[in-house]
């Protein structure tokens, strides 16, 4: 069963999560001061830094949205993985030695390196918050989907494990523990991943004896009652896999053609695999709300080839359609996810770990290669799902877990394990990220409050249980969106938000602290204001229908990057040429 712990699932993620905390609270007597609390004393080396670059950044969008995505709708997943690599390249060329030279802790400091302006801090300390909330909820979501398969436990009961353990992370090792954290998980990410995708390939593919397809599920639908397959209803929504499979043998996705009329084309190379796929024919599952609310899914067959073009996901209809507002929005998702990744302060936070600006470049180059070799293996690891016959039609995002269980309970529960780890480590970063900004932004830097060096850590560790607490909220709430689509607003906020003053401060000598606060502040509202009132928020967030949801959206297009990061830079350009004669304080 799909659902169902095993005693060696239970037994791994013990190991895991135990091994990881115990580290946590072993490296938390080496962090006593606030730069060691926020920065790690700035002894990080840059090969670590690297792999911890990898670590925070691969999240749970990374591993179950984009392996979800690329399983259900073929290449548009992957679609995600270039433009989260891509982001790199601005980082690595743009961003990462001068950030180290201005700043110590936080985004807030190298912001405010020229200036001494309390209206930096604050528009800069808020922009983390959002952003960092906005990050934390895919995370979380990952969470509750990880717990259901590996431990039988309700989605809630998994996101409030995360919280419970980031939180002790956080508020005992703080940037330390959090290093250490993100290295492991991001060395056992790739090579985990590595391992899959060799099994992958020596399974090779083949059509099942017996597939879920047309002729056994013409409609399922997923109400608010529960599932309902063919007319007939389920008593628990955990018992679709189980019944399907006592019935015919065999779970969702599925070969349904080889070339030349094969049963099993037996171990491929990575090459060869892609060829024979693109020239079979593959049963996947299509899903439409109706106008009651109810989801619906239904089988058809595809061209492998197709499934390797883009365009089939409908986040991606605008590569196919020929329509403006479609192009528009694809195109802005990509400029998101392109300029976005310099932008988030959760990865800019870890150039403050290493000792000096070649170190941070030299580690952004480490971090490049580790996150590239992960993003290839998920285009394997998506198109395996995809044909594994495991995947559950109602939840994308356990496709990767689902798939390892095809290869055995050990694989099952190592690759949760690991996938658990990745949450906790991505999700140690954005705390603390959010931490910095409250105590070292707000508290001292905006409300001038007197803190000595322990007390500005202890505020930090008080708000990462702050923190903490609303993610756990946030993370049952969102329960049933997609990881990877909510992982793209995080990204849009912060391509609006924060690119165009940190580009303009490092390049610009005109601008102004006032430009500065008018260019973060115009990108945070005007990008949450078009998120907020596009049709796909209307959709998936406030429960109208998808007509209903285009109908009575405010803005033309779901993404507003291609919009909103030129009005940043203008907003800039504007006001400091307006107030470049002020002097600077």
């Amino acid at each position: 069963m799909i659902y169902e712990a095993s005693a060696l699932s239970i037994t791994v993620f013990g190991i895991f999560v135990v091994a990881v905390l115990s580290l946590s609270f072993w490296l938390g007597s080496r962090a006593k001061s606030s730069r060691g609390y926020y920065a790690a004393d700035g002894r990080v080396g840059w090969f670590v830094n690297g792999i911890a670059f990898a670590g925070d950044y691969l999240s749970a969008a990374s591993f179950l949205g984009i392996c979800g995505m690329i399983a259900f709708y073929g290449y548009d997943g992957f679609l995600y993985s270039i433009g989260y690599l891509a982001g790199w390249i601005v980082a690595l060329f743009v961003i990462a030695e001068p950030v180290k030279r201005l700043g110590r802790y936080t985004l807030a400091d190298a912001l405010n390196s020229k200036f001494n302006s309390r209206g930096i801090k604050l528009v800069a300390a808020i922009s983390t918050l959002v952003i960092s909330l906005f990050y934390l909820v895919p995370q979380m979501v990952g969470a509750g989907a990880l717990v259901k398969p590996l431990l039988g436990l309700p989605h809630w009961a998994g996101v409030t494990m995360v919280g419970v353990a980031v939180t002790v992370i956080v508020a005992t090792a703080g940037m330390v523990g959090t290093t250490w954290v993100q290295l492991i998980k991001g060395s056992l990410l790739v090579l985990v991943c590595a391992v899959l995708v060799g099994l992958i390939l020596d399974r090779g593919l083949s059509i099942p004896s017996t597939a879920i397809g047309s002729s056994e599920v013409q409609r399922l639908a997923k109400t608010p009652e529960g599932i309902v397959v063919n007319g007939a209803p389920l008593s628990r929504e955990n018992q679709l896999d189980t019944r399907l499979r006592a019935e015919h043998g065999v779970g969702f996705g599925s070969v349904a053609q080889l070339p030349a009329g094969a049963r099993a084309t037996g171990p491929l190379g990575p090459i060869d695999y892609l060829k024979t796929f693109s020239n079979s024919t593959i049963t996947v599952w299509k899903k439409s709300v109706e106008s009651d609310g109810t989801t619906v899914l239904t089988p058809t067959e595809r061209s492998g080839a197709d499934l390797l073009l883009p365009g089939a996901n409908p986040t991606f209809r605008g590569v196919r359609d020929d329509r403006v507002g479609s192009k528009l929005d694809f195109l802005s998702l990509m400029l998101a996810l392109f300029l976005g990744t310099a932008s988030l302060p959760h990865i800019l936070i870890r150039y403050y770990t290493v000792k000096d600006a070649a170190s941070a470049r030299k580690s952004t180059v480490v971090g490049i290669g580790a996150i590239g070799a992960f993003y290839v293996l998920t285009l394997y690891l998506g198109l395996g799902a995809m044909t594994s016959g495991a995947l559950d039609p109602t939840d994308s995002n356990m496709s990767a877990p689902l798939l390892a269980k095809t290869f055995g309970d050990g694989m099952f529960a190592v690759i949760s394990a690991v996938a658990f780890t990745t949450v906790l480590g991505t999700v140690s970063g954005l705390i603390l990220a959010g931490a910095g900004a409250v105590a070292h932004d707000l508290c001292t830097g905006v409300f001038r409050i007197e803190l000595s060096d322990h007390e500005v850590v202890r505020v930090g560790k008080l708000a990462s249980i702050g923190l903490g607490l609303v993610a756990i909220v946030l993370g049952i709430l969102f329960e049933q969106m997609n990881v990877t689509f909510l992982v793209g607003w995080a990204f849009n906020v912060a391509a609006s938000a924060n690119l165009p003053a940190l580009v303009m401060l490092l390049f610009w000598r005109r601008t102004t602290k006032e430009g500065i606060i008018a260019a973060m502040a115009v990108g945070l509202i005007t990008s949450l204001g078009w998120i907020l009132s596009s049709a796909d928020t209307l959709e998936k967030v406030y429960g109208y229908s998808a007509v209903d949801s285009v109908r009575h959206a405010l803005v033309p297009f779901s993404q507003p990057a291609i919009v909103t990061v030129p009005i940043g830079f203008l907003t800039l350009i504007v006001v400091s040429i307006a107030t470049s004669r002020k002097p600077v304080h």
